[in-house]
């Protein structure tokens, strides 16, 4: 079986993580394994130098992060073109790791929950979000909410998943984590605590 831990900016998926971790439980982040894909695969190296140009990487083999981000901006249809090299690359890699878990803020977004067998969607309120953002980020309130409102409704996402953990700095995160990993166990699923 393999588990996926997602949500949206700020809804605290990180510090769930983290929770795992803690109980023996060893996660790919999906957003590590790509940059670190982008900055050691010859194959992606190339897939990206001859979609965007050779001033993707500079001379050192480095990506040319600026020239990059212009080309994600520029359209939608770029951005695809990227995550149909760099997504596929990125679940290899994860099967690859041996690892049963994994991080992917993107989840449904890049169509990767076929990758998986159980999703558990970390939420929080927008507010709580925002202001998590702001802290970690050195951002204004107007950025973070921008950021916010640019990803998947949380709603939709947790919806959609096979489990909810609520981190709102009220429920008790430790103890849903322990309910999920029980139903897990016993092959049970409850869409929400």
């Amino acid at each position: 079986m393999r588990y996926c831990i997602t949500g949206g900016i700020g809804a605290g998926k990180s510090y769930v993580c983290a929770r795992l971790e803690k109980r023996g439980i060893r996660i790919y982040d999906c957003d590590r394994g790509a940059r670190q894909l982008l900055h050691s695969s010859p194959q992606i190296q190339l897939a990206i130098t001859q979609l965007i140009g050779k001033e993707a990487y500079d001379s050192n083999g480095n990506l040319n992060k600026p020239v990059v981000a212009k080309y994600l901006l520029a359209s939608e249809e770029n951005k695809q073109r990227v995550n149909a090299i760099v997504h596929p690359a990125v679940m290899e890699d994860f099967r690859n790791s041996g690892l049963r878990w994994m991080e992917s803020a993107i989840l449904y977004e890049a169509h990767l929950e076929h990758h998986v067998d159980k999703v558990i969607a970390v939420t929080a309120p927008a507010e709580i979000r925002i202001h998590r953002i702001m802290e970690r980020d050195g951002i204004t309130y107007d950025k973070a909410r921008e950021w916010l409102e640019k990803q998947a409704d949380q709603d939709e996402v947790a919806a959609r998943a096979d489990h909810v953990i609520v981190n709102d700095g009220v429920a008790d995160v430790d103890k849903q984590i322990d309910i999920i990993l029980q139903e897990l166990a016993n092959g049970t699923t409850r869409p929400t605590l």
